[in-house]
C-alpha cells in the first residue's frame, strides 16, 4: 500500500537559494506548457499530448540553459506529467482548468526517483542532504518526494512509500450516522445515544487579528521590503487558522473511525451551497468535505467501509419514528413536532437518527 509522510525541512541559506532556482524553473516551465496548451486549444479545439510537453523541453534548455542547470531535469518531467493530469482532471469534470502558477502563491516541485533519507536528513539531487525532523520511521520504498514551501517561508516534504504491511488498526462495532452543521460540527448517532461535537469557528477566533494584520498590509508600498514583511505576518495567520482546523479534523476523524466499522453521511453540495453569501465564510471555514475525505482514508487503511448517502435524502425533514416527511422544514426551524405520531424532534439529531438507520436497512456487503 501508498503511504504519504510529511516531515519539516529546514535548509540552509545555500539550499534555499538552489530550492528557489527549481521552485522557479518548475514554475516557468508550467506557464510556458500552459500558455501554448491554450493557444493551440484557441487554434484548433484540440488539447495537446503529453507527448508534445516534453518534446519541447530539449529545444528549451539550449534556448534558456538555466533550466538544464539550475533544476534536476526528472523534476521538469514530473510538471509536464502533472499538467497532463491537470487537464485530464478537467475535462472529466473532476476539477477546474488548470491555472498560472505565481510567484507568490506556495511553491513545489517533485521528485520521482533518486531521493534517499539518511538519518536526519533528505538527500536530494542538485540540492544535498537537507536537515529534516521524521516524526515517524520512513518505511518501504519511496516512490515520490514533493518539496513544498508556504507562503510563510517554511519548507516540507511529504514522501511517498510504497510499504508491504498493513495498517493493523483495530475496529470498533458501532455504525455511525453523522449529520454535519454549522451550529454543531457533527451531530452523530451510533444506534443508542446522540453526541454533538461543537463547531470551534476557526476564523471567526483569528478574524480580529487577520484584520488588523491585512489593514496594515494594504498601507504598505508595492514592492517595499515592508510590505513583504507584513505579507508574511497575513500568510501566518492563515496558516495557524488552516493548521488548527486541520488538526480539529483529524483528532475528529479518528476518534470516529476508531469506534465503528460503519460511518454514514450526507452527500452535501458544498459547492452549491458557498453561494449563500450570508453563509459562505462560514460554510468555507468549516471543512465538512476535508472530513469526509479524511473519514474515507482512515476508514478504507482500517478496512472500514463509508456510505454517503444523496443529498436530496429528507434526513431533516423524515420523522424517525413513523417515517412521516413534513413539506417544509426552514433552517430557522430547529425542533419539530411530528404531524403524524406528535414526535418531538431536534432537527440535527433526527438527521443523525435517519443516516443511522439508512446504514441499518441497507445490506452491506463485499
Amino acid at each position: 500500500m501508498l503511504r504519504a509522510i510529511k516531515v519539516r525541512l529546514y535548509p540552509s541559506p545555500k539550499q534555499q537559494v538552489a530550492l528557489s532556482k527549481s521552485f522557479g524553473c518548475s514554475r516557468w516551465y508550467w506557464n510556458f506548457c500552459l500558455n501554448a496548451c491554450i493557444q493551440h486549444y484557441q487554434e484548433t479545439g484540440k488539447s495537446l499530448k503529453l507527448a508534445t510537453y516534453k518534446g519541447m523541453l530539449p529545444q528549451l534548455k539550449r534556448e534558456y540553459p538555466w533550466l538544464k542547470e539550475d533544476c534536476y531535469s526528472a523534476v521538469l518531467q514530473c510538471v509536464a506529467i502533472n499538467l497532463n493530469k491537470a487537464y485530464t482532471n478537467f475535462f472529466q469534470g473532476r476539477a477546474k482548468e488548470p491555472r498560472f502558477k505565481s510567484k507568490q502563491s506556495k511553491q513545489s516541485i517533485q521528485y520521482p526517483q533518486n531521493v534517499t533519507v539518511k538519518r536526519d536528513n533528505l538527500i536530494v539531487p542538485k540540492i544535498g542532504e537537507i536537515k529534516a525532523v521524521f516524526h515517524r520511521e520512513i518505511t518501504g520504498i519511496i516512490k515520490t518526494v514533493t518539496i513544498s514551501k508556504t507562503a510563510s517561508d517554511k519548507y516540507f516534504a511529504s514522501i511517498l512509500c510504497e510499504t508491504q504491511e498493513n495498517v493493523n488498526q483495530t475496529l470498533g462495532d458501532k455504525t455511525l450516522g453523522i449529520d454535519l452543521g454549522l451550529k454543531d460540527f457533527a451531530i452523530v448517532h451510533d444506534g443508542e445515544q446522540v453526541t454533538k461535537f461543537s463547531n470551534p469557528k476557526h476564523l471567526k477566533l483569528h478574524e480580529k487579528n487577520l484584520a488588523r494584520k491585512q489593514k496594515k498590509l494594504a498601507r504598505k508600498n508595492k514592492g517595499s521590503k515592508t510590505r513583504e514583511k507584513y505579507r508574511k505576518f497575513v500568510a501566518k495567520v492563515h496558516e495557524r487558522v488552516s493548521n488548527t482546523r486541520q488538526d480539529f479534523l483529524h483528532k475528529l476523524s479518528r476518534k470516529l473511525v476508531d469506534q465503528s466499522q460503519v460511518i454514514v453521511v450526507e452527500n452535501l453540495n458544498v459547492k452549491g451551497m458557498v453561494r449563500n453569501r450570508k453563509l459562505s465564510a462560514s460554510i468555507s471555514d468549516v471543512g465538512w468535505g476535508m472530513f469526509v475525505n479524511f473519514l474515507a482514508y482512515k476508514l478504507e487503511s482500517s478496512e472500514g467501509k463509508l456510505l454517503e448517502i444523496d443529498r436530496f435524502f429528507p434526513s431533516s425533514k423524515k420523522c424517525s419514528g413513523c417515517g412521516h416527511v413534513v413539506a417544509e422544514l426552514p433552517l430557522d426551524i430547529r425542533k419539530w413536532d411530528c404531524p403524524s405520531c406528535g414526535t418531538a424532534h431536534d432537527r440535527d439529531s433526527n438527521a443523525a437518527l435517519k443516516c443511522d438507520s439508512f446504514s441499518r436497512n441497507r445490506e452491506i456487503g463485499g
